[in-house]
């Protein structure tokens, strides 16, 4: 089929300038709502659950969730949903372990909550360390994404593309903080979800709306096995370990965990997961739908050639299913989807740089609500350069072990830390450092050594260490540092306060 991917058309003009125009509206509304640390940061805490759902789900459904998966599963079968259940069952999780006692611990990162009870400059330091790091990897996927997508989108060169994406984000977050960061990432989760399910019924209307029918064209034209698992991941312990990355990375992903701070309480921070869970559930039960019609409608061959991931599997679908219209709809969608994610990313850069760094240990806890401000600002615009640098710096590399980077430095420096400082009376300041340092440099290093990288990437003919996912290794010596580290260096002082600590983690009394 000839597709007009890779050259400019109206409709995708039309709708990019159209989701462009009404992002900086927002920007403008919000910048004259945002004079306080808490507007620029947790929107002044203001955010109803609905609209935190729809927010989580906006910022949650990244390129990888959208385009990954859908050209996973177009491409590969089966095995491409191994992504889609992993991003999804960590919700509960986050439920049931972290929300409430995040909202009511917490100011404006989760190293407010390890911070709490324990020594707070070496806790800011190795969390703030944590945090970049997980921030970096995943911005570095999405900018490498968005680089491509509007290279196709548009004809510009990849350049130009990425310096686009990162000054339009800097905008709004820049000047409308968390407030217009919200608000497009709802307006981005709707439009979303609206797409795909549209696409979706497209897709099922070529088969009756039956889905039997389409695994069975899928199984005629492919053979049984592109409904069976094995053809991605065929070792068991390398899918358990990519499992427990997607599943536990969610509960340290910087850029997540922030969004709790917006709601007025912990009552409504559960209910905006509830609602979330909802939104990408449903997200995730359709898009696979959409991979298998792309497999069978456009063809593996056709989606290769386009892309050797199977990215714009998704965009050729809506092409021959909708017309060039429908593709430029789309496409704005999936810039939209990277643009908000990117400006989420960013804005936890920042308040990882400016609250827990500069604020807490460079000032000691003492600075004025203009001073914080503006130093967010400034850390703002050096993290959004760096997205730029950094997205320039990767082009043409093989970004996937980046995403799953990212969720290995999450589940192994954030959750451990985060989670043992929440349940576990005797964690000292000495095991959180530990496990927080030891988790991150283990994930990092053992993602080198992995085949994804060590044999893909630098082409060397075996991996040093061979699963491609280090997270059943790297999670586990983190939580091991932690319990070690922490019985062997004890901290009387912690310990006394972890009653005060449970008062107002499960009653709320003191709560920001």
């Amino acid at each position: 089929m000839s597709s007009a991917l890779g050259q400019p058309t109206t409709s995708g003009i039309l709708f990019f300038l159209l989701f462009v125009g009404i992002s900086l509206a927002i920007t403008y509304w919000a910048a004259r709502r945002t004079k306080t640390t808490a507007e620029y940061y947790a929107a002044a805490r203001s955010i109803t659950a609905f609209q935190n759902g729809l927010a989580l789900a906006g910022d949650y459904m990244s390129a990888a969730s959208f385009l990954g998966i859908a050209g996973m599963v177009a491409l590969k079968g089966f095995d491409g949903m191994i992504y889609a259940v992993g991003w999804l069952v960590g919700w509960p999780v986050l439920l049931f372990l972290v929300a409430e006692p995040l909202r009511n611990l917490g100011k404006y990162t989760f190293a407010d909550v390890v911070a709490y009870r324990l020594q707070n400059k070496p806790i800011r330091i190795a969390a703030a360390i944590g945090g970049i790091l997980t921030v970096t990897f995943y911005l570095i996927a999405q900018m490498v994404g968005a680089g491509n997508l509007i290279k196709l989108m548009f004809g510009f060169s990849y350049e130009t593309a990425i310096i686009i994406v990162g000054l339009v984000m800097l905008v709004y977050v820049l000047f409308g903080g968390m407030i217009a960061t919200t608000w497009v990432q709802i307006i981005k989760a709707v439009l979303l979800l609206a797409g795909v399910t549209f696409l979706t019924l497209l897709t099922l209307a070529h088969f009756g709306f039956q889905p039997g029918a389409l695994y069975a064209a899928v199984a005629a034209k492919y053979g049984q096995a592109a409904l069976e698992p094995g053809t991605l991941v065929s070792n068991p312990l390398d899918a358990v370990s990519l499992g427990l990355a997607l599943m536990f990375g969610l509960l340290g992903l910087p850029h997540i965990l922030m969004r709790f701070y917006t709601v007025p309480d912990a009552k409504e921070a559960r209910k905006s997961v509830a609602y979330a869970t909802g939104f990408i559930g449903f997200f995730y039960c359709i898009i696979p739908l959409v991979g298998f019609g792309a497999s069978v409608l456009v063809g593996r061959e056709v989606i290769g050639t386009v892309d050797k991931g199977g990215n714009m599997a998704a965009l050729l679908l809506s092409e021959l299913l909708g017309g060039t219209p429908f593709l430029g709809f789309i496409a704005a969608v999936a810039f939209a989807t990277i643009l908000a994610v990117v400006a989420g990313l960013t804005l936890a850069g920042a308040s990882a740089l400016s609250h827990d760094i500069y604020v807490n240990v460079v000032k000691g806890g003492r600075a004025t609500e203009m001073e914080q401000v503006k130093v967010a600002r400034v850390a703002t615009v050096f993290v959004g350069i760096l997205a730029i640098i950094l997205g320039i710096v990767f082009k043409g590399q093989n970004v996937a072990f980046m995403v799953g980077l990212a969720f290995a430095v999450a589940c192994s420096a954030n959750f451990p830390a985060l989670f043992l400082s929440i349940v576990w009376r005797k964690l000292s300041t000495a095991g959180a450092t530990a496990s927080i340092i030891v988790g991150a440099l283990l994930a990092t290093t053992l993602i080198i050594l992995s085949p994804t990288v060590w044999v893909d990437v630098f082409k060397n003919p075996a991996p040093i260490f061979p699963l491609k996912n280090p997270a059943i290794v790297s999670m586990t010596a983190s939580f091991v540092t932690a319990f070690v580290v922490s019985l062997l260096a004890p901290e009387k002082e912690a310990e006394s306060r972890f009653e005060a600590e449970k008062v107002r983690t499960y009653l709320a009394l003191g709560a920001e």
